[in-house]
């Protein structure tokens, strides 16, 4: 068995692979406070309750966004599994050749996506992966990530309400009944679900046509979801043709195979 683990800003992913298999996946918060001790042992704890041994586990990788952590999740993989994980970065092959302005800008949690929506369904498209911010990312027809686009995410958005407008409470982020609210509760989730879906859907519908325009897409642009809260907007997107929930698991297990072969 391998270990993946995508380590965002606000949470972090894991899952555990037997071969091509996905045997188990959760989602821990991500915080710098916390010990390597204790995401060991709540990884432990995980796997356990799975029904999985920890010492089946013969190869860790991690891609991440949060420097201040990866030290905290490479000393738990050397202390609770005896193991040097793989970081996705330089010097790791991805097989994806990036046209970006800088390279070394994108992150690994694009990179990583780009790699697995290539595989599972072939360029050109877009991935839209909703995190801490949502991240838009361009795969051209031969397969080379284009760039992309940034914006806050959702849960970024309303909190941003709660805290600068004294007034409004915080929300649970889910679709209220009708666009126009009858109350506040109801029009915040209105402004927030439904304006970021049509935010979505109108930078979806711009980088198309932009795409569109160059001879390396002659094929319809697929768009692919990800993150924790692509369900909710993909249910209202006129533009979002597919959601996959572990999208960033399956590349970064595809990037270990594709290193490890190369051993």
């Amino acid at each position: 068995m391998i270990m993946v683990l995508d380590i965002g800003n606000t949470q972090a992913v894991l899952g555990i692979y037997a071969g091509d298999e996905l045997l188990a996946h959760c989602r821990l918060a991500t915080d710098r406070n916390r010990t390597a001790d204790e995401y060991g042992l709540l990884i432990q704890s995980f796997l356990s309750s799975k029904g999985l041994n920890a010492q089946g586990i013969k190869a860790i990788i991690l891609s991440s966004v949060m420097p201040p952590v990866v030290g905290l999740f490479i000393k738990m993989s050397r202390t609770y599994f005896h193991l040097e994980p793989m970081v996705v970065g330089p010097g790791v092959r991805t097989g994806l050749p990036i046209r970006y302005e800088n390279p070394k800008e994108v992150g690994a949690d694009r990179v990583v996506n780009a790699v697995a929506a290539i595989k599972i369904y072939g360029p050109p498209l877009l991935v839209v992966d909703f995190g801490t911010a949502t991240t838009f990312c361009a795969v051209n027809g031969k397969g080379e990530y284009l760039g992309g686009i940034i914006v806050p995410g959702l849960g970024i958005s309303a909190e941003a309400l709660f805290i600068r407008a004294a007034k409004l409470p915080r929300v649970e982020l889910t679709h209220p009944p009708k666009v126009i609210g009858r109350n506040t509760v109801t029009s915040m989730q209105s402004g927030l679900v439904y304006g970021y879906t049509d935010l979505v859907d109108g930078l979806i519908r711009r980088a198309r046509r932009e795409m569109a325009e160059t001879k390396e897409n002659t094929g319809d642009i697929k768009v692919v979801a990800t993150g924790g809260l692509a369900e909710l907007i993909a249910e209202q997107s006129q533009e979002i043709e597919e959601v996959n929930p572990v999208l960033t698991l399956e590349g970064l297990r595809l990037i270990y195979e594709m290193n490890h072969d190369a051993l």
